[in-house]
């Protein structure tokens, strides 16, 4: 039984008693049926993790490879980052640029990397089409905004560089355009457009993913917090929780940034969770869309390293999230002040505009700033897939679909996978002490967003 270990963050940032409060959750309609596992049952594979990379996982395993599959989430189904983020399916999921993925790992792997981010979003709108999920697409694309003029070069180089490596053809867009395009603000001095990525709903997505996953015969527990894994022997391992026990052949941990140190000690120091928080504000009226000059409904983000996120909602409504914030309990107050001073800051015709749902959750970062989908080290049977650096949406549906084929010993059925993904991620130097790493390079980073 393994040892469980301090967390990072207070206990309420892992409290599964209930969903975030948060405009999801307010609007996704009834959810499905998250009755805890309350038997003790045999699987191929065992998935702990009701997010995009469980759900994925198990949904293509049943599906297409006819394995008996049982998954199991810590809360509510959509608990976790899955029913929480900003919805923005794109690209994104290294924090590496693509010179350095490409002198780190070479040319091909980087260019494997590139085809495999866009593979993502591509599959979102696959499975929906596939299974009819309920996923309330929205947009064209994804608007990066330089908040300072010498932004733009940066923008600049990147349309240039992606052009170069992967043929990609982006749009440069002035002042000028911004305000014919619908995204209008005095801090947004051009932008680089990027099109494909779009939003979705998160919370519905995970209910409809797990609705599928359903469909074809998995079995999805929610409040089913995995308490210990055990070695089964021959039989593989066995998950405990609260009311019963899965044994399966295989395991995959799919928990993300709520990746707890106790949970394995092959993963304990290997991720960083980070704090980013949303707000979302009540419908906007007409004459005040008009009066900010902003009525795209595509992907928008500015070019800071502690960046925000933003977007129209189909109701009218305006989402705005932004990275930051190292503490939870009273800590994630003094982040939602902060975020909502950036916001009546970035777009000053809406002083007056009610936010009505305030949350937060975890991204994960890993050390080597990628995600990656590999077995456990010291635990062949055990396979993790995790760390997408806030661009999950995508990420986590095309990692839970490479898992599902890698764990169904048919690793490429759906196309090669990156290799330097294949391995685990490395353990942080010193992990008790991410966290006053993580403050100071936000210490940096602001200092950069302001005045570099």
């Amino acid at each position: 039984m393994m040892r469980l270990m301090r967390d990072l963050y207070s206990p309420d940032a892992y409290d599964t008693a209930h969903l975030p409060d948060s405009w999801w959750a307010a609007s996704a309609g009834d959810p499905p049926a998250d009755e805890p596992l309350a038997a003790d049952i045999t699987a191929d594979v065992a998935v702990i993790g009701g997010g995009f990379t469980g759900l994925s996982a198990a949904l293509h395993l049943a599906r297409d490879f006819g394995r008996r599959v049982v998954v199991l989430e810590a809360g509510p189904l959509g608990w976790g980052a899955s029913g929480r983020n900003g919805g923005f399916c794109c690209t994104g999921a290294s924090k590496l640029g693509w010179e350095a993925l490409t002198r780190r790992y070479g040319a091909e792997s980087a260019a494997a990397f590139f085809r495999a981010q866009w593979d993502g979003v591509g599959l979102v709108r696959q499975l929906a089409a596939e299974e009819g999920l309920d996923i309330e697409a929205q947009g064209r694309g994804e608007m990066l905004l330089a908040h300072k003029p010498n932004r733009l070069k940066e923008l600049e180089a990147e349309q240039a560089d992606l052009r170069r490596r992967f043929g990609q053809e982006t749009d440069l867009v002035d002042v000028a355009g911004l305000a014919a395009r619908g995204m209008a603000g005095p801090h947004f001095h051009g932008g680089l457009f990027v099109p494909g990525p779009f939003g979705v709903h998160p919370l519905r997505y995970t209910w409809s993913l797990a609705r599928a996953a359903r469909r074809h015969g998995a079995a999805v527990h929610g409040r089913s917090p995995v308490r210990a894994i055990e070695d089964a022997g021959a039989a593989g391992l066995r998950l405990v929780t609260p009311h019963g026990r899965v044994t399966a052949a295989r395991v995959l941990i799919a928990t993300n940034g709520y990746t707890r140190d106790g949970l394995h000690p092959g993963l304990a120091g290997r991720t960083l969770p980070v704090l980013s928080s949303i707000l979302v504000t009540r419908p906007l009226t007409a004459d005040e869309l008009a009066a900010q000059g902003w009525h795209s409904g595509d992907l928008a983000a500015d070019t800071r390293r502690l960046l925000h996120y933003f977007r129209l909602l189909p109701d009218g409504r305006f989402l705005f999230g932004g990275r930051g914030g190292t503490r939870t309990g009273a800590g994630v107050e003094v982040m939602h002040r902060r975020l909502e001073r950036a916001f009546r800051a970035m777009f000053p015709a809406w002083q007056a505009v009610t936010v009505t749902h305030r949350w937060n959750g975890f991204v994960c970062l890993a050390l080597d700033l990628h995600p990656h989908l590999a077995e456990v080290r010291g635990e062949g049977r055990l396979t993790c897939a995790l760390a997408y650096h806030g661009a999950g949406v995508s990420t986590a549906t095309w990692t839970g679909r490479a898992a599902a084929a890698r764990m169904a010993g048919r690793p490429l059925h759906y196309g090669p996978v990156p290799d330097f993904i294949q391995r685990p991620p490395p353990r942080f130097p010193l992990p008790g002490l991410r966290l006053w790493g993580l403050r100071a390079a936000y210490l940096r980073y602001g200092l950069s967003d302001e005045w570099l």
